[in-house]
């Protein structure tokens, strides 16, 4: 409200409303803006759930009198259903809740509905296709083929788009007793049940919305699908219609026979669903688990719950994509809600305290990493902890809805949640919907559902109370055989010194003198759980059940097996990438919140091996190029030096600020709104020559991050930064300072800052250890005499599964550990010995040179820093930058 309204979205480091055609295009993802305060009407029913009546009713109020839906743009009909439709839709089913109960909302005459059903015949002319499925974009002024739409053209669309209408339509048809919107998304559901391949029962990705033709032909439960599968079996829910829940066990089914690799869930072909489509998962699957759980199936949604939550622990957050070995592939994290959505069903399904313990940890991970001064900001690269100036209205219309609900006792709520159905977009719709204005709907009879003789999918919702009445010993009993598919730490794998001692267990097959043509060996594995595919190129693909193990003993040597195998597939992988830096603004008020995503440099120091990093104050060098001799040395000595790209070589740079006594250097992009979250990272090359002589750190930032800095320079001149391999949490950038507690971390309980330091050692002592080489690394650019670069690329990261080792694939592990760290430097062993004296001996030089740290202060000036923090602190707090 204070910094964004009535833009669409809060931009959380510059503290700004995200106008659509003010900022940068993001592509795809701009499609959920339409200049209509998205956020505002996506997070409605948030703040009744948190017991905010009052700030609702001005929200209420604020919506009704500002918000236009007329506007000449061009929007997702997917995102404008889930978030502006089902808000609008949600809105009103706690208005009238409110307006029930007497006390709040008593002016309320269903304004909210009224907006509802003037967007929705906004989006109808999107269905006006000859498949029934609606355009994947619409103009909510102008429609779909219209001269002025400025879309219409296009031919595919994802299934979750096609399918993820009919909870929104028909509560809007139900609320306004006006048919036609329930009839429009029934329509295109009956489409996608018809075109789905008949032999696997399993939808693609994206399909042709004229013919109807498969246009990718993989399936999963993810990205693309996932809300297709979620609105078939809560359509049943809410409308009471049979039909919904048999497509969806018939899908179900399918899922289980062909996706569900318990804990994997791995996409596979439509066509030949026992060969897999790729080797990594993405994180929107994470909302299956809750899905299973409105199922009943509740034994693998503990699985893959438990699973994710492994990677979470490793990483802090769940990487938008991670490989079958759990080594980031796509190192984003919007800050999404699914893997909280599970957690609070899973919860609600077994009762084991343990689910508030997952909670627990979402809730200090994003305080600690997320939070920044005007929000929280989505990261950029889980791995480093930077950020990127986003923050998506999901994570206020569900985040916190699920956390805080996680967390609430019965007493906390001012109305029964049990009464009301969620959307995908965690919007609340009433369930006595199902009895009002029903719509008479003519049944498919165009095809008979599939018979399954399996109790488990009878066609009633089995009562959760009674199958799992509130035992945590259930849910611990399945979750223990996986507590170490990700180690946290250090990878499991027997090392060559315990093979040759003798210690430690030993698989009775090493993957090295496996041989898929030994009957022997095949029966090993069988043994192990461990099944064999031939695939038409010559390979064998490997793929372990440990539930298909003769033993858990057998089980335990199957993850080993499979795990020598990745290590053994690594190790081709000549991999030759440095990941992204980090800039980290530590000084007054930003104390370390705020981290800017930086390229590397071929050249200086390896902020790799130098874990403390480069900390200092940052000035502005003259010429502000870099590529002469420094004319204001006195105010770069002993600073990190700040210049602009172009018109020489990077080396020649870093040596005129090293001759000038800079400790480090920074290099800003000269091109005008160039960003990380638009181009890919590069690192800077060398100019040809031995750059040995350049011992200082340099690292590259685009224009938009370096005018951050730039900015913060001429609001409070003294700005402090920390140049590292990845953010450090604060209570690691204020080691020794006198700083207050409240300011380190001021949103978890106060500790003595001796054991604050104590755990964020330990804490960084694992992160460090389990840094993967198989990170995404951006192409060499090289700058000629005039600044020109080569082309930039940013190849993605190969999973074990990628190389050919001997000629076999190793993927769709059931219980997989990660291979050996493959860190570009050598790294000393993954020991508690080795690791913590290198470090405090690395950070012991570094603060050498800082010598403010260990100065002795008298107690006046102790208490005047002190002043000067609470000052800082509370401006912060105002978030006036």
């Amino acid at each position: 409200q204070e910094h964004a309204y009535p833009a669409d979205e809060l931009m959380p480091l510059t503290c700004r409303g995200r106008v659509r055609g003010q900022e940068p295009s993001r592509g795809d993802v701009d499609d959920a803006l339409g200049k209509f305060s998205l956020t505002l009407i996506d997070t409605l029913d948030t703040l009744v759930v948190l017991n905010k009546t009052k700030e609702f009713e001005e929200a209420v109020k604020k919506v009704i009198k500002d918000v236009n839906l007329d506007n000449d743009i061009v929007v997702s009909v997917f995102e404008t259903n889930i978030r502006v439709l089902g808000g609008l839709l949600g809105g009103h089913s706690v208005a009238i809740m409110l307006k029930e109960k007497g006390e709040y909302m008593q002016w309320y005459n269903g304004e909210l509905l009224q907006m509802a059903k003037e967007l929705g015949y906004k989006l109808l002319p999107a269905f006006n296709t000859t498949s029934g499925l609606p355009y994947p974009r619409v103009n909510l002024k102008f429609g779909v083929r219209h001269p002025e739409a400025r879309t219409g053209t296009e031919t595919d669309t994802c299934t979750a788009c096609a399918g993820t209408l009919i909870l929104e339509f028909a509560a809007l048809s139900r609320f306004t007793g006006t048919s036609i919107f329930e009839e429009y998304a029934r329509k295109a559901l009956d489409f996608i049940w018809e075109k789905r391949q008949r032999s696997s029962n399993l939808v693609g990705v994206t399909i042709n919305i004229h013919t109807g033709d498969w246009v990718r032909k993989d399936s999963g439960v993810g990205a693309g699908i996932d809300s297709y599968y979620e609105y078939l079996l809560k359509a049943y829910v809410l409308l009471g219609d049979d039909s919904f829940l048999e497509r969806f066990n018939t899908h179900y089914d399918a899922i289980m026979r062909y996706i569900s690799q318990p804990p994997l869930l791995l996409d596979v072909h439509i066509h030949k669903p026992m060969l897999n489509a790729r080797t990594w998962m993405d994180s929107l699957l994470a909302f299956f688990p809750g899905l299973q759980v409105l199922k009943g199936d509740i034994r693998p949604a503990i699985e893959t719950h438990e699973m994710l939550y492994q990677v979470i622990k490793k990483h802090n957050f769940l990487p938008e994509a991670f490989t079958t070995d759990f080594r980031v592939h796509w190192a984003q994290h919007p800050l999404r809600p699914e893997f909280a959505e599970s957690t609070y069903f899973l919860y609600k399904a077994t009762g084991d305290p343990y689910y508030l313990e997952v909670g627990k940890t979402l809730i200090e991970n994003l305080n600690k990493y997320a939070r920044v001064p005007c929000g929280f900001a989505a990261m950029k690269d889980v791995r480093t902890g930077s950020h990127e100036d986003r923050m998506d209205s999901f994570f206020l219309a569900e985040m916190f809805k699920y956390l805080y609900l996680l967390f609430a006792d019965k007493e906390d709520m001012i109305f029964d949640i049990e009464d009301y159905i969620f959307t995908t977009e965690a919007h609340l719709l009433p369930l006595w919907l199902s009895t009002t204005n029903q719509t008479v709907s003519k049944k498919n009879t165009t095809t008979e559902y599939t018979e399954l003789d399996d109790s488990n999918f009878d066609w009633t919702c089995p009562n959760t109370q009674i199958l799992f009445p509130n035992d945590p010993m259930f849910a611990q009993s399945i979750r223990e055989p996986l507590k170490n598919v990700v180690d946290k730490s250090c990878p499991r794998g027997i090392s060559r010194v315990e093979e040759s001692l003798g210690s430690g267990p030993k698989p009775p097959l090493r993957a090295r003198d496996f041989m898929a043509s030994n009957p022997e060996h095949l029966e090993i594995l069988k043994k192990m759980g461990v099944s064999l595919i031939h695939l038409k190129d010559g390979r064998v693909q490997l793929v372990q059940h440990a539930v298909q193990a003769a033993s858990s003993l057998d089980a335990e040597d199957g993850l080993r097996f499979m795990q020598e195998m990745i290590e053994l597939s690594s190790q081709q992988q000549k991999e030759q990438q440095l990941p992204p830096r980090a800039v980290q603004i530590v000084s007054h008020p930003f104390f370390g919140r705020v981290v800017l995503t930086a390229g590397p440099a071929q050249f200086g120091m390896d902020l790799s091996k130098h874990k403390a990093g480069t900390r200092g104050f940052v000035a502005t060098i003259k010429p502000y190029n870099g590529c002469s001799e420094i004319t204001n040395p006195e105010a770069v000595k002993e600073k990190i030096a700040l210049m602009q790209r172009g018109q020489c070589m990077f080396a020649e740079k870093a040596r005129n600020i090293q001759k000038a006594g800079a400790i480090g250097g920074i290099v800003i992009d000269d091109n005008e709104g160039s960003s990380s979250d638009t181009a890919p990272l590069f690192q800077m090359a060398g100019d040809g020559k031995n750059t040995d002589d350049i011992t200082i750190p340099m690292l590259f930032l685009f224009n938009k991050e370096g005018n951050i800095i730039l900015d913060a320079i001429r609001e409070y001149e003294a700005v402090e930064v920390l140049l590292s391999d990845k953010a450090k949490d604060r209570a690691t950038i204020f080691k020794g300072k006198m700083i207050p507690n409240y300011i380190i971390d001021s949103n978890l309980e106060m500790e003595s800052m001796d054991q604050k330091l104590s755990e964020n050692d330990s804490h960084k002592q694992n992160s460090e250890e389990t840094t993967s080489a198989s990170q995404d690394v951006g192409a060499v650019s090289e700058e000629s005499e005039e600044g020109e670069s080569s082309d930039v690329t940013d190849p993605e990261s190969l999973s074990p599964a990628d190389a050919d080792s001997d000629s076999i694939s190793i993927s769709n592990q059931d219980s997989s550990v990660p291979g050996t760290n493959e860190a570009s430097a050598p790294e000393p062993a993954c020991t508690q010995g080795d690791h913590q004296p290198q470090e405090q001996k690395t950070e012991t030089e570094s603060n050498s040179k800082v010598n403010w740290d260990n100065k002795v202060q008298p107690m006046e000036s102790i208490l005047a820093d002190w002043n000067e923090d609470i000052e800082a602190f509370e401006m912060m707090e105002k978030d006036e930058l």
